[in-house]
C-alpha cells in the first residue's frame, strides 16, 4: 500500500487557495475598471476634490 504524501497535498491545496484567491482579486479589478469606464466623471470629481 502506498503511503499518503501529506506536504504533497498541502502544496496543491495551497496552489488552489491562492489561484482562487488571484481569480478573485482580478474580478474585482475588473468590476472597478468597468464603473470607473461607465462614470470618468467620477474620477474627475475625486482628482479635483
Amino acid at each position: 500500500m502506498a503511503v499518503v504524501n501529506y506536504s504533497f497535498q498541502k502544496n496543491l491545496k495551497e496552489q488552489a487557495r491562492k489561484k482562487k484567491q488571484e481569480e478573485k482579486r482580478l474580478l474585482k479589478l475588473n468590476k472597478k475598471k468597468a464603473k470607473l469606464n461607465e462614470n470618468p466623471e467620477l474620477t474627475v470629481n475625486q482628482e479635483g476634490a
